[in-house]
């Protein structure tokens, strides 16, 4: 009985392990069909219109927000899967749906400058499925201590 067991499990895993092995096989076929350059050229291309925002002078205390406007210029739909400001004061909002290729988005992103007195330079890091994967959104500002 256990010699039939022993049998039929080895008979089984050689069996899985041959379709697994045509089904890999299959699967880098079908991805290799595209050329490299043919799959450079339908990926998202992020195009800002300015990656940079300075707020001037703002009082402590107050929230200043900023909207960053983007353009997807590539050829396939472009998706910002995360946007991480430099510190909690900074915080940014953005489309969380796939943006078309010819379509436009925003990030609004709101500085707390409450406690951050003086000069200030924040980042907001985009991770995208662009090439590059990253993008950074700069904003400056000097906060005017309260009295």
């Amino acid at each position: 009985m256990k010699k039939v067991v022993l049998l039929a499990t080895g008979i089984f895993v050689f069996t899985a392990c041959n379709d697994a092995a045509a089904r890999i096989e299959s699967s880098s076929e079908s991805t290799t069909t595209q050329a490299p350059d043919e799959m450079m050229e339908s990926l998202p291309s992020i195009a800002f219109e300015s990656d940079f925002h300075d707020f001037g002078e703002i009082s402590e205390g107050s929230v200043a927000q900023h909207i960053f406007t983007f353009k997807n210029e590539g050829e396939g739909p472009l998706i910002i899967s995360n946007a991480q400001g430099s510190c909690g004061c900074t915080v940014p909002d953005w489309p969380r749906n796939p943006i078309a290729p010819g379509e436009s988005g925003e990030i609004k992103v709101s500085f707390n400058s409450k406690g951050r007195a003086g000069k200030q330079d924040k980042r907001v890091t985009l991770t995208t499925n662009a090439v590059p994967q990253t993008k950074v959104l700069n904003i400056t500002s000097t906060v005017i201590a309260e009295k």
